[in-house]
């Protein structure tokens, strides 16, 4: 691989204004490109981590194998406790989210388990939001009304299994 350049630490803050254009024009591999540019100089830098997180869930409709697990290991990154429960539940609403665009057989079921864990991340973050912050709630009532005018983002049956013999 060829080299890659440094970014100056004097260049950051515009740099994350440039992966905040990417992400608004539907170019979230531009964004995380940059964000990682920006990592590169300053590992421990939270926006440019959230910003990162997020550009990598702006690619789940394209690539569903192994973002999550991406994603969850750029969380563990943000030193919040509020952020790492908040962006959990993002990233679980987005899986959900490409989940249906893809309409595969299923979907529904997977999508429903997927909100389901997004609200329950965004319940803990709720219990620990800083003080008029309330995008977790925000988001949750967002999952609410998928979940209420979806009827086909349902939770699977429960399978019966009849005896194998008579009884």
């Amino acid at each position: 691989m060829t080299p890659l350049k440094q970014l100056s630490p004097a260049a950051i803050p515009r740099a994350l204004e440039k992966a905040e254009r990417y992400r608004l024009l539907n170019q979230p591999w531009a964004a995380e490109s940059i964000c990682l540019d920006i990592l590169a100089t300053e590992p421990g830098h939270q926006k440019a981590i959230r910003m990162l997180l997020l550009a990598l869930t702006d690619q789940f409709g394209v690539q569903l194998a192994g973002g999550v697990e991406r994603a969850r290991e750029v969380l563990a990154r943000l030193s919040s406790d509020y952020e790492r429960a908040y962006y959990a539940g993002i990233i679980c609403e987005r899986r959900a989210k490409a989940q249906l665009d893809r309409r595969a057989p299923g979907a529904g079921f997977i999508a429903y388990e997927w909100l389901r864990e997004a609200m329950s991340w965004y319940e803990k973050a709720e219990g620990i939001r800083p003080e008029g912050n309330d995008d977790a709630l925000l988001r949750w009532n967002t999952c609410a009304r998928m979940l209420s005018d979806s009827p086909h983002i349902v939770p699977r049956p429960e399978e019966t299994a009849a005896p194998a013999f008579g009884e």
